[in-house]
């Protein structure tokens, strides 16, 4: 048929393709594997915390300008006023008390946004300045996801909340992480990462710390391929054994579209296709980093076509004003992804997660898949005209 309006009685494409209403995206189950804890807090948070901890620098004390001042800073384009964001919430996060509330309310604010598996970053070494050892701090962290655990499940709301411990590229203290983060892996830390400026601070200067994670069997990502490109990827790769790529888009610079419409691919990204290697992708972040300029342009559309094993993530909600269901959002306007590729989406995050097999399985085939098919099945029942024509009515 060539005309845009379906026969009466049959089902509308809309239904068929399962595109999903802004609504269905947050019910949907998601999997969240890049979340920054310094990047995803509430400005009214930021400004209570300020407010008891005496911290004074904040540029703005109202709830509703800090959270717009946090978006902008970020959007800016300058990378300074962009690290100057995370000096204040990172400023506000040197106690127990106030890392307990933010975990707490990190794991409600997902669990509320439909996230039902999350793996949330922070590195320890920087919530040090009022005193609190490394330990004190994962362990406050912790009671803090556990906490929010609880109040969501309470609020009607299922997630899981693991840790990633982050060493900062550009210090010297990623073997002692490491080392914290084997310690604690029975205690609800999931993984090791490392993260900062790739440039001029290449993972392979880390090498130890992966060595020691290896040896142990533990998992880690590598903030790789975001601003600097191919060869932070490889070295993430071949050189320190990533499990996955923390954001890993500047792999598009290996793969060419030939103008009759062909793709080929380089080595490099052969490999990662080729061997499953999860892509944390941040279609909002990426905007703000230049790494893509627009949703329509960005290279998830072209290694989700692919079959990349890529994953959609937040990277940091309150400086991108971001969720996980505005990620979906802006991905469903951009290319037209129904609740099947959502669900693509979710199963490519749960499979890559860092927790064991059999509980991954049981998210994906007791958890995600059947949210999905109860949202794709709500058609069946919504109100139609008593007289209005139906598929097979002729008997």
């Amino acid at each position: 048929m060539t005309s845009q309006t379906a026969p009466k009685g049959t089902v509308p494409a809309n239904v068929l393709g399962h595109v999903p209403t802004p609504d269905q995206i947050r019910r949907a189950p998601k999997v969240l594997l890049h979340d920054h804890l310094d990047g995803g807090l509430r400005p009214g948070t930021v400004v209570e915390l300020a407010r008891d901890s005496g911290y004074t620098e904040l540029p703005e004390t109202d709830p509703d300008k800090l959270g717009i001042w946090f978006h902008e800073a970020a959007d800016s384009g300058s990378l300074e006023r962009y690290l100057e964001t995370f000096r204040h919430t990172v400023g506000v996060m040197q106690t127990r008390e106030s890392l307990v509330r933010v975990a707490r309310e990190c794991a409600e604010d997902l669990a509320e946004d439909g996230v039902v598996y999350a793996e949330v970053r922070y590195a320890p070494e920087q919530h040090l300045e009022r005193g609190l050892t490394l330990e004190e701090v994962v362990e406050a962290v912790n009671e803090g996801f556990r906490q929010g655990e609880r109040l969501a499940r309470e609020n009607g709301h299922r997630i899981r909340v693991g840790a990633l411990l982050t060493a900062m590229r550009h210090a010297a203290r990623s073997l002692e992480i490491a080392e914290l983060a084997n310690r604690y892996r029975d205690s609800g830390v999931v993984g090791f990462d490392i993260a900062g400026a790739e440039a001029g601070h290449p993972p392979t200067r880390h090498l130890d710390a992966f060595e020691y994670l290896k040896r142990e069997n533990n998992h880690f990502t590598i903030h790789a391929g975001e601003a600097f490109g191919l060869p932070s990827i490889w070295q993430a790769l071949q050189w320190c054994g990533a499990d996955r790529l923390g954001h890993g888009v500047r792999i598009i610079d290996d793969i060419e579209v030939r103008p009759d419409g062909s793709v080929r691919l380089g080595r490099l990204a052969s490999y990662v296709r080729d061997k499953r290697i999860p892509l944390e992708l941040c279609p909002s972040s990426n905007l703000q980093t230049g790494a893509a300029p627009s949703y329509a342009e960005h290279p998830i559309g072209l290694l989700r076509k692919l079959l990349f094993r890529a994953t959609v993530n937040t990277d940091n909600r309150l400086m991108s004003h971001t969720s996980m269901s505005q990620e979906f959002e802006h991905l469903v306007d951009a290319f037209g992804y129904t609740l099947d590729d959502l669900q693509w989406f979710s199963v490519n995050g749960m499979k890559s997660a860092f927790i064991p097999f059999d509980e991954r399985l049981a998210m994906i085939n007791d958890v995600i898949k059947p949210g999905y098919a109860e949202l794709k099945s709500e058609w069946l029942f919504q109100q139609t005209s008593p007289t209005s024509g139906s598929v097979g009515s002729e008997g």
